[in-house]
């Protein structure tokens, strides 16, 4: 059962003043030092920054100092996941040095970084390859300068735990960096850098220290929400009553002149249209502005979205999936599917829903922002896509993009919810229309969740053809729901064989690794969705609710072909032609998944007679794209109380293919965290879009998994010698299909919407 600073100086602002973020031993966030140096060279407690003489930077995304200490660059957004440590490691292990030797640098937003994003379950797969190039650049340097010191041949010379030994002499890399290394290499270099064997790894794989918990449970640790400097004021939102097309029709602040503290009220005027209708109320503490909020009357006029509701984004998705014209066509190998399905034996069709998802992480949404004496824009808060907020805050500011940096802070979670930045934009314009003043504005949970980008509503219509034995010769997959990418960066959008673009963030998952014939995938854009709310990306994106009716489907497909549902997908998962799999992380394909199901279904007992009301269930995806997938299977065990409706998952057994694991203990907790988020959205979570609104305002009605429902977890990893794939989602995908199969094989009903409430249950047994 699983029961689960420092102050700093800011140009512009007192040295004494500024709380950057989370400081400690092991790890730094926020400033790096060249622009604390350029402040001042005493820091909040008003000792000398010591110089540190020299350093050596065989690459971007490291240094080494004369006493040896690397600190490593990470530019990836740390939000529980210990991706630093994981990262950090890589590095370490390649370039050979001990580590109590390491620390972490998050880094802030500039250019010279490249992508700076955090998702996709990439971070560490990404990673992999750069950072131990990177550490092989590094420890090649340091042997050839101790090989010329010592007039010797690098052959002769081999790195080891910080030093460089030949025969009876070593010296540190310390002292090696003290000589002045200025060694550089080239991309083609850097590639042609021989590796250290997998099995000589020291570091990755084993047991170390997570350099950020020490200050995460002494409560040390900086959160966006903690961020605080001199002379800032605080800004209370007012929220329209639709996402998009509002507009302030009268604003009345009489009431809250009587409130001390309070200063004024802005109605803001955003030329990005990320907060069209917002009005801020700004006073100079948190609690004067919540109050003076309270006190400000605002009329709007509402956009269209006023008059849609959840049932009407379901149908107008069900009218579109009925126009073959619409939407993209996946490569998927043959997609001539109505050929076959005109001569087939025999043929189901089922259809798939599943509900509006808010992100509800725990910190509530925040933004610092001001202008510094530099007349650089400072955006203080979390984020986990800094190269995509950053082009939006300089078309709502009206600056360049070189004119703004995001200062690296810790997420009270993130679940994709920090990928959009919108947040950022009215505490950027607030502080514009005060002159570039320090504003901070920090959401109340209603608000939070009312100015989410959630996981859209989907309806999915999935259809099998079988021959006279059978046997599968085709299949279709049609989805529809809101596109987040085509909302907020259509560039990253692919195109289909018909040439109509895709989000593939809105499909993957679909196009599956089971060989079923003839095989067509359609993806759809929802655009009522879209033109309603923000779409958002929420942990495990499309593949947990592909997911959730590709493996439902196969199940269903199994029953009617009258055969285990095990067995049924194993002799599906056949490992030829596209489903073969292919590069550094995929080879193996369909084997691999084949192989998660084994052990899954071996795990949780398959086949065992269960009491009655009790059942088993199985179910395996991959997450989250083909070229990069991690293969898990679930399997299931539930208990159905007929007469409430109520469903008691008791255990899920989860196996994982993810190739090389680096970090075990960050990995086992990863793939904890994704199933109870996947258990929490099969029957826990889901609002719905009422008149515009989200219809749940807090967590009193938004009731995501308490920790009094957690089953039995047991993660199992399949040995590996693969380049590593990501963690961080995957395991949320197989969860909702899993039990739903497992209800089934309870009590005989089958459900296809989730999340699956006592009410379905119950009014699936009585029809």
């Amino acid at each position: 059962m699983i029961r689960l600073s420092n102050k700093r100086e800011a140009a512009g602002i007192t040295r004494r003043g500024f709380l950057v973020a989370m400081t400690a031993v092991g790890v730094s966030f926020g400033f790096p030092r060249s622009v604390l140096a350029a402040m001042d060279p005493a820091t909040a407690d008003g000792k000398v920054l010591p110089d540190e003489g020299a350093l050596y930077e065989p690459s971007l995304w490291y240094s080494i100092d004369q006493a040896g200490k690397v600190k490593v660059n990470i530019i990836r957004a740390e939000m529980g996941q210990h991706v630093g440590t994981s990262i950090a490691r890589i590095l370490a292990d390649e370039l050979e040095v001990p580590w109590e030797n390491v620390e972490i640098v998050h880094v802030d937003s500039a250019k010279k970084w490249g992508l700076m994003v955090t998702g996709g379950s990439w971070s560490v797969s990404q990673s992999w390859p750069v950072y131990r190039q990177a550490g092989a650049a590094g420890r090649t340097a340091l042997i050839e300068a101790a090989a010329k010191k010592w007039g010797v041949s690098a052959n002769a010379c081999e790195a080891h735990a910080g030093k460089v030994i030949s025969g009876n002499r070593e010296i540190s890399y310390g002292e090696l960096v003290a000589m002045g290394l200025t060694r550089q290499f080239t991309e083609d270099e850097l590639k042609a850098l021989p590796l250290k064997p997998n099995d000589d790894l020291q570091l990755v794989g084993k047991a170390v220290t997570s350099l950020d918990i020490a200050n995460k449970t002494n409560g040390k640790a900086i959160f966006g929400i903690d961020a605080k400097v001199d002379g800032m004021v605080y800004a209370a939102p007012l929220l329209p009553p639709t996402r998009y097309g509002a507009k302030v029709t009268q604003m009345d602040d009489s009431a809250a002149k009587s409130v001390k503290g309070y200063q004024q009220t802005l109605v803001l005027d955003d030329p990005s249209g990320t907060v069209p209708g917002w009005v801020m109320v700004i006073a100079d503490s948190f609690t004067a502005a919540q109050k003076a909020a309270a006190k400000v009357k605002v009329s709007w006029q509402a956009g269209a979205a006023a008059k849609v509701s959840e049932a009407d984004i379901i149908n107008h998705g069900r009218e579109l999936l009925k126009d073959s014209s619409k939407g993209a066509i996946l490569d998927t190998g043959d997609t001539n599917t109505d050929a076959v399905f005109a001569k087939a034996g025999d043929t189901i069709e089922h259809e798939y829903l599943t509900a509006t998802v808010l992100h509800a992480q725990m910190e509530p949404l925040n933004a610092l922002v001001f202008r510094n004496q530099d007349g650089l824009w400072e955006i203080h808060s979390g984020c986990q896509w800094q190269s995509l907020t950053t082009p939006v805050l300089a078309k709502a500011l009206g600056v360049s993009e070189d004119e703004i940096t995001i200062r690296a802070y810790l997420l009270g979670g993130g679940f994709g919810r920090r990928l959009n930045g919108d947040y950022t934009v009215p505490a950027a314009l607030a502080s514009k229309a005060l002159g570039g003043k320090p504003v901070k504005m920090l959401m109340m949970r209603p608000q939070d969740l009312a100015f989410d980008s959630p996981r859209s509503a989907s309806v999915q219509q999935l259809k099998m053809a079988f021959d006279e034995n059978k046997g599968v010769v085709a299949m279709e997959h049609h989805a529809t729901a809101g596109w987040p990418t085509e909302v907020m960066i259509p560039v990253f959008m692919p195109k289909g064989i018909n040439g109509q673009p895709y989000d593939p963030f809105s499909i993957a998952g679909a196009d599956h690794w089971y060989s079923v014939g003839a095989q067509k995938v359609r993806a759809v854009s929802n655009d009522l969705a879209n033109d309603s709310f923000r779409p958002g990306w929420l942990r495990s994106v499309s593949p947990s609710w592909t997911g959730w009716a590709v493996e439902s489907f196969m199940d269903e497909a199994a029953h009617h072909a009258g055969k285990d549902p095990l067995e049924f997908r194993l002799q599906l998962l056949t490992a030829e032609g596209r489903n073969a799999g292919a590069g550094p992380i995929a080879a193996g394909g369909a084997s691999r998944q084949a192989a998660v199901l084994k052990k899954a279904a071996a795990m949780i007992g398959w086949g065992s007679p269960q009491p009655e009301g009790t059942g088993l269930g199985i179910a395996s995806t991959f997450g989250q794209e083909r070229d990069m997938p991690t293969w898990v299977a679930v399997a299931a065990q539930v208990h159905v109380d007929k007469a409430t409706g109520l469903v008691d998952v008791q255990k899920l057994y989860v196996a994982v293919d993810a190739g090389i694991i680096v970090d075990p203990n960050g990995a086992e907790a990863q793939c904890q965290g994704a199933a109870l988020w996947g258990l929490s959205m099969a029957l826990y979570e889901g609002t719905e879009l009422v008149n515009g609104k989200f219809k749940d305002g807090n967590f009193d009605t938004y009731t995501p998994l308490r920790i009094g429902q957690t089953p039995e977890v047991k993660i199992e990893f399949m040995p590996s010698k693969m380049a590593p794939s990501g963690l961080g989602e995957p395991a949320v995908t197989p969860v909702a299909p899993a039990i739903a199969n497992a209800i089934y094989n309870a009590v005989g009903v089958r459900l296809r919407k989730i999340p699956m409430t006592p009410d379905d249950v119950k009014n699936a047994l009585k029809a």
